[in-house]
């Protein structure tokens, strides 16, 4: 059910999902004057401290979904995982933004995989594992070495295994318990690429400018803006991160991740909803994605995504608390170094804890600084 747009501040605003995504829309709607409920069932949850009203339940619960269609004008999402169910159930007391039909091909990498071949979009070769059968198979068709990933719940590289022989790629499926995977092919990949874009109802699409990603062990570890690659590739994974968000009928924020392989952009991950490689956008654009996810969710004209100045983003995980805590000292002295903390009360390796910007008018002088405070942090 669509509400009367727009939806106007001291509205209540629901968010399914409180970690450090739900936490920094929390801050920019209560910012822009709505209230926000949030719904996660950790009670030491980010979101959850900043909101108006936390809900501790799971996201299957009836009575607390209720509750939160009832309280707010619109219901978006932190994280993709969120049971359709869930959506298509508060879309009947409120609007919801993304719809469930998005968020049910983003969350399954076997639906996503197949939604961007039968769409036309290019990605690594892959093939759909449901049992060890198909394994023989999916060899043959991707080569070795490949990744195994589950299609469900996997991310920051857990869920995934690299497989170099058949034997490998049995051990894994049956490590990650006989369920459904996606195996995909390796590419020779010069660099990996991200469009983070909102997308509002009436089709009209705002997109941030394009960042080139560094990962280490799966996990996002360094963003660049803007991305060193050619303008017209740019250009390029612009349109295709607005093709894919209209194909989708998106409404909201989301991010779409490429590998560059020989000079083309291949489609790697869709994400519906804000992005780790976005967080650049809370300091070095005019609008932030999270103001833009409000945004869209509410029905307003989405926000200027210009780039007030090129901006090196670096994640903080747990690992750097495990000998006496980050020398937050040496980062803290520098004037264009803006840090962000997620309110996590327990830091665990490979845990993201909060990230760091660096601005500087000169993009090698700003990624000389970020990877100086990462060593020394």
């Amino acid at each position: 059910m669509s509400s009367k747009l727009p939806i106007l501040p001291e509205a209540t605003l629901g968010i399914l999902g409180g970690g450090q995504l739900g936490r920094m829309f929390t801050i920019a709607a209560r910012t822009m004057g709505y209230k926000v409920m949030v719904l996660d069932p950790d009670f030491a949850s980010p979101a959850g401290q900043m909101a108006d009203v936390h809900l501790q339940a799971d996201y299957t619960d009836h009575g607390a979904l209720k509750q939160l269609g009832a309280a707010c004008a619109a219901v978006t999402t932190e994280f993709e995982n969120v049971p359709a169910a869930s959506l298509i159930e508060l879309a009947n007391h409120c609007r919801v933004s993304p719809g469930a039909a998005a968020v049910a091909i983003a969350q399954d990498r076997s639906h996503e995989k197949s939604w961007l071949a039968q769409n036309g979009f290019a990605t690594a070769p892959f093939a759909l594992v449901y049992s060890e059968r198909d394994l023989d198979q999916g060899i043959a068709d991707t080569g070795t070495p490949a990744l195994l990933k589950v299609a469900r719940f996997g991310y920051d590289g857990k869920g995934q295994a690299r497989v170099n022989s058949i034997e490998d790629a049995r051990a894994a499926f049956r490590e990650f318990g006989g369920q459904p995977c996606v195996l995909e092919g390796f590419v020779k990949l010069e660099r990996e690429v991200s469009v983070v874009l909102a997308r509002d109802d009436a089709g009209e699409c705002a997109l941030f400018p394009v960042a080139e990603n560094r990962h280490e062990n799966g996990i996002l570890d360094v963003s660049i803006v803007p991305a060193r690659v050619p303008d017209t590739l740019a250009a390029q994974a612009c349109d295709m991160a607005r093709d894919v968000a209209g194909k989708l009928g998106y409404v909201g924020v989301m991010a779409v991740e490429f590998f560059v392989a020989d000079g083309r952009l291949l489609v790697n991950e869709i994400a519906p909803r804000p992005h780790n490689s976005g967080h650049y956008t809370l300091d070095a654009c005019v609008t932030d994605q999270f103001e833009q996810q409000v945004r869209a969710l509410c029905g307003l004209p989405l926000g200027d995504t210009r780039l007030l100045s090129p901006v090196v983003m670096v994640n903080i995980l747990g690992d750097r608390w495990q000998n006496g805590g980050p020398h937050w000292n040496a980062l803290l002295a520098h004037p264009a170094i803006k840090l962000h903390l997620y309110g996590k009360e327990t830091a665990r390796p490979g845990r993201k804890m909060g990230h760091f910007n660096v601005l500087d008018a000169d993009l090698p002088a700003a990624l000389a600084l970020a990877e100086h405070i990462r060593e020394v942090l």
